[in-house]
């Protein structure tokens, strides 16, 4: 393929992406799922012209998903504004992912032993990927919500993705040291290992605060985000939790009036962090968009047709997505004390953490792991399935009439909305029609 073709087919495929973005707006159906299903196509395409060179789009998986995970990671940090009324939806989406993650673990775990000879220890390690919500689908697909639901599921996702990669890390680790994986020793190493991750995230934040403050050069959020994966990649050498230090940055960032120790916030400046913050988050949110638009391409491209084919994966899938999606009903019936499945309850997405982990074990070259019937064949299926329920959820669900006033009043906080008695009255007034 010439240069010429890939400077077309490059600016086409993300022309693609925003207008399924915006159909997914209008339709609420997942614009993960038509990225997917342009990458298949693709494929199809591909394979019938022989097409070679899938090797390079494999390594690319890996390499778009660590940066989509980061970003993801410090977008969904950046939303999570602490404020006072909104602790009650903080503490809830924190309980609810901590609470439905860890159960649906267990209860994947089980099932996992149960129809395969994995042992218990390595089915475990297993259920997380399985069990993890994906923000990266959920918060855009929880946009039309009311406010309240659209909240919690900011907070849900974004929790649930950085327990389930802390718990993932933690359960391969003791696997691969043949240590149980619940015992005194290793959960107070794991609190300890959290503390310490905790107090360096302050000192590093606090060190990218002060490069945001003395950065004079038109250029310096790639030089942040380019930092922060960095800070990633050294700690993945190390064998520590560095998704947490992001995480941290970005809570602090969000909320650097509320959060960032009074002592420290003198010497960095909030005002002028603040007035950063929105030009940041801008560059964030597009550059999330655009990883996110070629994973979920590529990855449907590695996708062939014959995936499908097969009842095995189907009933895995299907029973696996079907107990989890028990959990929830079950967590939320007697949470809020109703028999009817809420908007809540269906908005489980799989994606992209999901498909990283897998990924990851799959370099492990665990030997339990080969040829087993619980694949990546079986996680399409959950992802595909999830995503689809998560659209009858949200189809069901009432509507947001204040969506876009909300998103006047955060983007132009100086304009005030008129009143419906302005409106009337501006409609009887004498203003030439050029100027209504």
């Amino acid at each position: 393929m010439g240069t010429k073709q890939i400077l077309i087919i490059i600016p086409v495929l993300i022309i693609f992406s925003y207008l399924f973005d915006a159909f997914s707006r209008k339709t609420k159906f997942p614009s993960v799922l038509l990225l997917i299903g342009t990458g298949m196509v693709s494929r199809a395409i591909a394979d019938w012209y022989g097409f070679a060179g899938l090797e390079m789009l494999t390594a690319l998986i890996a390499v778009l998903g660590t940066i989509g995970l980061i970003l993801i990671v410090l977008e969904g940090a950046l939303e999570l504004q602490i404020k006072k009324e909104s602790m009650g939806t903080l503490f809830s989406g924190f309980t609810a992912a901590l609470v439905i993650l860890v159960v649906n673990i267990w209860v994947v775990g089980q099932l996992i032993t149960l129809f395969t000879d994995i042992s218990p220890s390595l089915s475990i390690v297993l259920a997380v990927p399985l069990s993890i919500i994906s923000s990266a689908v959920a918060i855009p697909s929880a946009a039309g919500l009311l406010q309240q639901d659209r909240e919690f599921v900011v907070y849900e996702s974004t929790f649930s993705d950085i327990l389930g990669i802390l718990i993932f890390n933690y359960a391969l680790g003791q696997y691969h040291k043949e240590e149980v994986l619940f015992a005194a020793s290793p959960l107070l190493q794991l609190g300890a290992q959290l503390i310490g991750i905790v107090l360096l995230s302050l000192a590093i934040a606090f060190a990218l605060f002060q490069l945001l403050k003395r950065i004079t050069h038109h250029v310096k959020f790639f030089l942040i985000l380019a930092l922060l994966i960095l800070l990633y990649a050294l700690g993945k050498f190390l064998h520590l939790p560095a998704l947490v230090t992001i995480f941290i940055f970005g809570l602090f960032l969000g909320n650097i009036k509320t959060l960032f120790p009074k002592f420290l916030s003198q010497y960095v400046n909030p005002e002028k962090i603040e007035k950063d913050l929105h030009e940041f988050h801008v560059l964030t949110g597009e550059s999330t968009f655009l990883v996110r638009t070629f994973f979920f391409l590529f990855f449907g491209f590695s996708i062939t047709l014959d995936t499908f084919l097969g009842v095995e994966p189907y009933f895995y899938g299907l029973l696996i997505l079907g107990a989890m999606l028990g959990v929830r009903y079950a967590y939320f019936g007697i949470t809020q004390w109703q028999l009817q499945p809420s908007t809540r309850v269906f908005l489980s997405p799989r994606g992209l953490i999901s498909i990283l982990l897998f990924f990851q074990l799959q370099e492990s070259q665990i030997p339990e792991l080969q040829n087993q019937i619980i694949d990546e064949r079986v996680l399409l299926i959950i992802i595909i399935f999830s995503m689809l329920v998560m659209l009858l959820g949200t189809i069901r669900s009432p509507i947001s009439s204040s969506t876009d006033e909300l998103e006047l009043t955060i983007t132009n906080p100086e304009i005030e909305l008129p009143t419906p008695n302005d409106s009337l009255n501006e409609n009887n007034s004498d203003v030439p029609d050029t100027e209504k």
